[in-house]
């Protein structure tokens, strides 16, 4: 019997730049591993995005350009999130605990202490250069230790 699959739900504040690029890396990485996991990705505010234009940023397409991770499932208007994809994830990140836990607490606040929350900073303070490669290398850890006996 083939197990359900679950799911790792990645939020950011816009859901254009860092989670979009941490669901599409996580579901290459996770299918490459035969992983019954599958992410998805949403904003705590979008409407912060008001320079957010078209689907998801050029740094993330670029980057996921450049891993040969394909882009056509994930071409799509930044999403908020709502209580239902916070109740359908079995595993919920943050990718910036300073920026998203107020958030979190403002917005879904049943949610908090469920959230896993990284540091990964917005171009604010660290460019994609940086912040994209940070987020592969957690995403493949976190895949290592769902996929290890013991995650």
């Amino acid at each position: 019997m083939a197990e359900e699959t679950q799911t790792v739900l990645f939020l950011c504040t816009g859901n254009y730049y860092r989670s979009r690029h941490a669901e599409a890396v996580f579901n290459h990485h996770a299918a490459a591993a035969a992983l019954d996991w599958r992410a998805t990705s949403r904003g705590l505010a979008p409407e912060f995005g008001v320079n957010n234009h078209g689907f998801m940023s050029r740094s993330t397409a670029a980057r996921l350009t450049a891993l040969g991770i394909p882009q056509d499932e994930y071409l799509r208007l930044p999403a908020r999130v709502s209580e239902s994809d916070l109740a359908a994830a079995q595993l919920v990140i943050a990718l910036k605990e300073a920026e998203h836990r107020p958030l979190v607490v403002e917005r879904h606040p049943v949610w908090v202490e469920k959230v896993v929350f990284w540091h990964v900073h917005d171009i604010d303070f660290a460019t994609p250069d940086v912040a994209l490669p940070q987020i592969e290398k957690q995403v493949l850890e976190l895949i290592a230790g769902l996929a290890s006996p013991n995650g």
